[in-house]
């Protein structure tokens, strides 16, 4: 390669000179003129090479020639300079002969290009000669690098049991020597473990050669993966590993872990609890067990099912129907275990180890009474007493066959219609009527008893539905309460009124009213319209208001039930003054009166009693209370309201609670009682004597009574230190038994007392604010 590149150098240079010379004409001397070689320069190429190259990892001694560089300008003073980044450290060029040397091994994978620049200077100046030229100078590639693998672990994963040439996963190994130079970066595989279950091509994809791995047996096989170079440079190779994970597949089927299965159950265990759990193997992953029990003998298919728990591997049995002893004690059968996804080419190899025997044993339980019915549904004819209704049974179910006694629950008051007898027969307390209640709805109770007739707590209960029956036992009646109306003035056949009529009893379809007047005598008439209307017309016409303003008119309305049932309604007719359109002006109100139903008058007529009697007891009190006060001075009254007392007593009533014997003193002429020792000061009040007044004195009547209070009253007047008398805590109440109510001055202010106050003023200086208070002002009075 270097002579070519040498031999190309110098035929460029001798074709450069000839072309200057042909240029130049006959004077060759002109070559050394500025002026000529800048004109020729501008036209031909001064450097005359383009590209130099240079093998890498060269084993001969450096430095390695790499080219020439050579400018067609020939100057003896001249010399050659190399510029860039590597000039001078890797590469250095002779001044004199323009070669270039490169004094380093080069290493293509490190830098394949090297970019320089090439200049022709003067020797003692070192000013540029020519223009600078660039050049390349590129290392050629050598087979110097074998193959080594991205990665030194690899992970994959393949279903178990695949076929031969099931991808597995694909290898890369990379090589850093030149891709176009042909075979320097060409890979080969090889499997050095694991060949006999996986290949590898040059791709590094790796495949399957093996149909049989599975999961169950072998989970994880590793893989050693060899990269070689083609052409083997060094010998050098680098090796992988492929961990390669076995996939599970469903293609095992469930094993049951024991021949035979017993379960002991009750025989009140309730529909769908699980009674017993049924273990089974299947080494399959749990996502993949899709295990299916089957009950292969017996007929207790629709008794027993069997529900998968895949999470656990077991199977749960469970009961269908509610389980009898006294029907059956022992249940025997075979289940199959089954998969339907499993593959089956490998069902051979469980064969008779996916069946198994269950016998389910059930225990006698105490059961409540059973009916024999779900519910019960009864007919009853209404208006009809103590028939019998119907009746329920039911038994004990167990072998003991216990007596059972039925009851019916007080749920709600209809109950009380109805009672049953041990016998469980339904009559009816008293008649019943269905346009009160249509349907009675009944809880029967049957309680199991012992052999002593006590209950044994054993109970069930049971719905009875009577359904009461109707009989035409109501008569039709008018459909709704009507107000007709009619002018005085109306002509004869006007149109009053149309009516129609209702019943209570069930109507049937084909119901046919009849319509009739009671009296022909009135001023109307009634037209049967055979569709259960009737209407009502003027029969003579004008209406005299001056003899009658409302008419009362009877209509007989009649069923074609059996029996046939009339009824009789009064439609109270208004005769109302009119105008010439025939247009109603005034109508008397009598009609809202007439429609006063019976209870409303009782009822008005209760509240006038009660307001009277309220009224006639006011009065009787307000007279006994004027009479109370009449007679305010009797010997019975005097002795309460003038003795000091700190209770006050029950009134008129109560004369046990006070000594009168100081009273009476003083009819005897017995000395005044001690009083006690009181506060020696001066008397709030100045004492004054009082004049007394009495009256003829009668023995043992009225005047000594008279006598002995004014003594009373002169001591209490001269008695400074005690208490004012007429006072609130004192005098505040008389008792319940009173009906002069409170005697106390502060109490008194009525209007309406007949008392002479004025009298207050002769009783000292004690009533004294008393008599300003009550008592008259004789100034006052003579002002008027």
């Amino acid at each position: 390669m270097p002579r070519l590149t040498v031999l190309v150098t110098a035929l460029s240079t001798c074709l450069g000179l000839l072309a200057v010379t042909a240029t130049a004409g006959p004077d060759p001397l002109q070559l050394d003129t500025p002026n000529r070689q800048l004109a020729h320069r501008r036209q031909k190429r001064d450097w005359i090479w383009n590209q130099m190259h240079i093998d890498e990892e060269k084993n001969s001694s450096l430095p390695h020639y790499v080219g020439k560089i050579k400018s067609s300008v020939v100057r003896k003073n001249a010399k050659y300079v190399l510029q860039g980044d590597s000039a001078g450290k890797v590469f250095r060029v002779n001044a004199e002969t323009g070669d270039v040397y490169a004094f380093e091994r080069l290493d293509r994978e490190k830098i394949s290009e090297y970019h320089l620049t090439a200049l022709i200077v003067d020797k003692d100046t070192n000013r540029n000669l020519e223009p600078p030229s660039s050049f390349t100078i590129k290392v050629h590639d050598v087979n110097d690098h074998w193959p080594v693998f991205t990665r030194k672990l690899f992970n994959a994963s393949v279903p178990e049991m695949s076929p031969i040439g099931t991808s597995v996963t694909r290898v890369t190994a990379v090589d850093a020597d030149d891709p176009t130079v042909a075979d320097h970066t060409t890979i080969t595989y090889q499997v050095l473990k694991g060949e006999e279950h996986f290949a590898i091509d040059n791709s590094g994809l790796i495949f399957t050669m093996d149909k049989n791995l599975d999961r169950e047996m072998k989970s994880t096989y590793e893989i050693v993966i060899e990269a070689r170079d083609a052409q083997g440079l060094r010998g050098e190779s680098s090796t992988a590993t492929v961990l390669v994970t076995l996939k599970d597949i469903n293609d095992n089927f469930p094993i049951f872990t024991k021949s035979t299965y017993i379960f002991t159950v009750p025989e009140d265990i309730r529909v769908g609890t699980p009674l017993g759990s049924l273990t089974v193997e299947d080494p399959d992953e749990p996502e993949n067990r899709k295990t299916r029990y089957s009950i292969v003998q017996g007929e207790y298919r629709d008794t027993f099912a069997i529900e998968t728990d895949s999470n656990r591997n077991e199977g749960h049995i469970k009961p269908m129907k509610p389980l009898d002893y006294e029907l059956i004690q022992q249940y025997t059968f075979s289940i199959e275990a089954t998969d339907p996804t499993v593959k089956l080419g490998y069902l051979s190899n469980t064969l008779g180890r996916n069946k198994a025997r269950i016998i389910i044993n059930v225990t006698d339980v105490d059961e409540p009474p059973v009916f024999q019915k779900p519910f019960y549904h009864f007919q009853l004819q209404e208006n009809q007493k103590k028939p019998l209704i119907g009746s329920v049974m039911a038994k004990d179910p167990d072998q003991a066959r216990r007596n059972i006694r039925y009851s019916i629950r007080k749920t709600s008051d209809k109950g009380q219609f109805f009672r049953i007898t041990k016998q469980g027969d339904i009559y009816n307390e008293k008649e019943l009527d269905r346009e009160i209640y249509p349907w009675y709805n009944l809880t029967v109770e049957a309680n199991e008893l012992d052999n002593k007739g006590i209950p044994t707590g054993k109970e069930s209960i049971v719905q009875v539905y009577i359904q009461v029956l109707d009989e035409n036992d109501n008569a039709p009646e008018f459909a709704e309460p009507y107000e007709p109306q009619v002018c005085e003035n109306a002509a004869q056949g006007q149109l009053v009124l149309k009516i129609s009529a209702t019943d209570k009893d069930i109507t049937p379809q084909n119901v046919k009213f009849k319509f009739a007047l009671r009296s022909e005598d009135s001023n109307f008439t009634l037209t049967d319209n055979h569709d259960n209307t009737a209407s009502i017309k003027v029969k003579y016409g004008q209406f005299d208001r001056e003899l009658a303003k409302v008419h009362y008119l009877p209509v007989l309305i009649s069923d074609n039930g059996t029996p046939s049932l009339t009824g009789t309604g009064t439609l109270t007719v208004v005769v109302c003054k009119c105008n010439e359109q025939g247009e109603f002006t005034f109508c008397e109100e009598l009609a809202a009166q007439a429609g006063v139903s019976i209870q409303a008058l009782v009822a008005i007529f209760l509240c006038i009693l009660t307001i009277t009697v309220i009224v006639l007891l006011i009065v009787l009190r307000r007279r006994l209370r004027k009479q109370a006060r009449a007679h305010g001075k009797s010997v019975p009254e005097i002795h309460e309201q003038l003795v000091t007392y700190d209770e006050e007593g029950g009134g008129e009533m109560d004369t046990t609670s006070y000594d009168v014997s100081v009273l009476n003193s003083v009819r005897h002429g017995a000395a005044k009682p001690p009083r006690p020792a009181l506060d020696a000061r001066p008397p709030a009040c100045a004492q004054m004597q009082k004049p007394l007044r009495l009256e003829p004195a009668v023995h043992g009547g009225p005047g000594e009574m008279a006598t002995m209070i004014e003594v009373k009253k002169d001591e209490a007047d001269h008695d400074g230190g005690g208490p004012p008398y007429d006072t609130l805590h004192i005098y505040g109440y008389e008792g319940s038994e009173s009906i002069a109510e409170s005697l106390s001055s502060l109490g008194t202010g009525s209007s309406d007392s007949d008392m002479d106050y004025d009298l207050l003023n002769d009783w000292g200086p004690r009533f004294k604010m008393l008599a300003e208070l009550y008592g008259s002002d004789p100034r006052t009075e003579m002002m008027f």
